[in-house]
């Protein structure tokens, strides 16, 4: 699959700023959503999308001013007739990169398999993979070392989704290995290695 490029800006005006849908699904690291979407917000205009499950660690009321959060109930209340917009489409044509983050491995083995039963995973699965995809997992030590999971991240790999690997450390749980989601730092350094310095 050829490289991801960075959008061109068009014509002798200023750059516009990148557009980046970050989106969060079920995992207790999505309490480092809010985190995010400040970050990558200072250097680019941001959309972001959770799932139901990820609003159960999504303070909705200290969500940053400017970045509109998405659920699946506008993806259904948004749409009265035929000719209206329909909320996954124009997400994907919006946006200049989708970051999923955290992944939890329930939504990774949605995405492996094509499955589109809520707003983030409609989005993947209308996504134009000329434009990049980056995600985070995020997860118990056992889940991770699924075999499932190691299957399901090849299927992500072979559409050329990148995948910022999660750490070790204390999880939430209390067990101590791999699985949890790397740092909102980490992931925003991604994002800006992607789209160039010039736009911090």
């Amino acid at each position: 699959m050829a490289a991801h490029q960075a959008p061109a800006s068009s014509g002798a005006g200023p750059r516009r700023r990148p557009r980046v849908l970050l989106a969060a699904s079920g995992s207790v690291a999505a309490i480092k959503f809010e985190a995010l979407c400040r970050s990558v917000a200072e250097w680019a205009d941001v959309r972001a999308v959770a799932t139901a499950s990820a609003l159960h660690f999504i303070d909705e009321a200290s969500f940053p001013d400017g970045v509109p959060l998405y659920t699946d109930d506008d993806e259904w209340s948004r749409w009265r007739r035929v000719g209206d917009e329909v909320l996954h489409i124009e997400l994907r044509r919006w946006a200049d990169a989708l970051v999923i983050a955290p992944l939890s491995a329930n939504t990774l083995a949605k995405v492996a398999g094509g499955l589109c039963d809520n707003l983030l995973t409609c989005v993947v699965r209308a996504w134009d993979y000329s434009k990049p995809v980056y995600v985070a997992p995020a997860m118990n030590t056992f889940m991770w070392d699924n075999p499932f999971t190691a299957r399901h991240l090849a299927v992500l790999r072979d559409l050329g989704m990148s995948i910022v690997q999660p750490v070790t450390k204390r999880l939430a749980c209390g067990d101590y290995g791999n699985g949890a989601m790397a740092e909102p730092s980490e992931i925003c350094k991604t994002l800006v290695l992607f789209f160039g310095p010039q736009h911090l």
